[in-house]
């Protein structure tokens, strides 16, 4: 048969419903968007300034980088791992936990290793959750609203429901439990259709944070409901002078019956490209996770579970994510003073004191943040991130991310003086 008469392909007819109607992941589509427009806005003087998505821009630790090159060298380095990781980067983590929050884990049944934590929420969401496309029958994960973009799809892609869990600053972003277990049982979802609960504080992208009092509220609640208490804590290092550590759920007495936490080595030590996490909580919890993850991978490469292991313990590495957290509080005082000058109601906003994210409202005359994000981007060369890329109760803000130098932070504020960026 000549090939013009071959019958026309349709690969898109095969996808599965979950993804026919997904996106590609926000970040991922907003950095082709710029590398499209980068020719242009250089042309104009506008080369892009990426404060969009969260990845420091400096090198990792010296100390740690020649770890990990020293590990590269090490017998057996190059073999298979397992998806719950070597005794080594367990034992670790065991350090770890107890050190930095006073928690006592079994480094056999109560650790796993991931590659980044992102993937292992995603792998979690689908050992939780059974295939359904039936909207009434869905199985249910409460997840924050505005909350880490990805929850969303990974909840979807297994068949899932996310119910939105609404964050805002008349809640002080921590929301009633009970009231959402009665909204939902408004909306017919009972309480046996619930099989997780995902808090995360520090919160991407809004900043906020949680104590102890909060977190014993979320573990009574699961518990009398049998539900599984998620806490992703990717940014339990990236926190501002003279403010306390952020918790871990885990401190709680009783939580680890009814906990999985995710922890995410990315953020404190500038690693974001080697994917290095873990998981600490309920032994059937881990269990769960590791049976999914080892149908999907074979384990964290072994040489980056040693930079892990050393990481996690190092009062080099610890010193790092230090001076880190100063720099980043620099640049937002540096960027609240600037969008003060430029007419935001920077009194009001009662800005973070954890991650290095700044989340604004956009100004009035805009009719959603997505319109002004584009029209930032388009002007003046600077990348945001629209609030609704979070969850529909993002809409009327903008998430910028504050890891790139002073220098070009203030390029970005000054373009957009230049450019008429002001609130009103």
């Amino acid at each position: 048969m000549a090939v013009e008469e071959m019958a026309p392909v349709d690969i898109k007819a095969l996808y599965s419903e979950s993804i026919r109607d997904m996106e590609t992941y926000i970040m991922f589509r907003i950095a082709k968007r710029v590398a499209d427009l980068t020719p242009e806005l250089t042309a104009r003087g506008r080369a892009p300034i990426k404060l969009s998505i969260g990845a420091p821009v400096v090198d990792p630790p010296k100390v740690l980088v020649d770890v990990f090159k020293q590990a590269m060298d090490q017998p057996g380095m190059h073999t298979y791992s397992t998806p719950k990781g070597e005794k080594f980067f367990r034992d670790a983590v065991q350090k770890r936990l107890k050190d930095r929050f006073g928690v006592d884990i079994n480094p056999d049944t109560e650790v796993c290793s991931l590659i980044g934590s992102k993937e292992g929420l995603a792998n979690m969401f689908r050992a939780l959750v059974s295939y359904r496309t039936n909207p009434k029958e869905q199985d249910v994960i409460m997840v924050p609203d505005p909350g880490y973009a990805s929850y969303v799809d990974a909840i979807k892609i297994c068949g899932g429901y996310p119910y939105a869990m609404k964050l805002t600053p008349q809640n002080n972003y921590k929301p009633d439990f009970d009231e959402l277990l009665a909204d939902m049982a408004s909306q017919g979802i009972t309480p046996q259709r619930i099989k997780g609960l995902v808090i995360s504080y520090p919160s991407n992208p809004i900043g906020a944070l949680a104590g102890l009092d909060y977190y014993r509220k979320a573990v009574d609640f699961c518990r009398k409901h049998n539900i599984l208490l998620i806490s992703d804590l990717a940014y339990a290092d990236v926190y501002f002078e003279g403010e306390e550590p952020p918790h871990s759920l885990l401190e709680v007495p009783g939580a680890k019956d009814i906990t999985i936490e995710f922890h995410s080595l990315s953020k404190p030590y500038a690693t974001t490209g080697w994917r290095m996490g873990f998981a600490v909580g309920h032994r059937d919890a881990i269990d769960a996770l590791e049976r999914v993850k080892g149908t999907v991978d074979s384990g964290l490469f072994k040489a980056t579970q040693k930079a892990a292991a050393f990481a996690m313990n190092s009062p080099e590495c610890f010193q790092f994510a230090l001076a880190q957290n100063k720099q980043y509080q620099i640049n937002q005082e540096l960027m609240i003073k600037g969008f003060k000058e430029l007419g935001w109601p920077v009194e009001t906003l009662n800005p973070p004191r954890a991650t290095f994210y700044l989340w604004m409202p956009m100004p009035p005359r805009y009719k959603d943040a997505t319109t002004f994000c584009n029209d930032l981007l388009e002007k003046s060369g600077v990348v945001a991130v629209p609030g609704t890329a979070f969850g529909q109760y993002g809409e009327g803000f903008f998430r910028m991310s504050l890891v790139d130098t002073p220098e070009m932070l203030q390029e970005a504020i000054s373009r957009m003086k230049k450019d008429g960026f002001t609130y009103e």
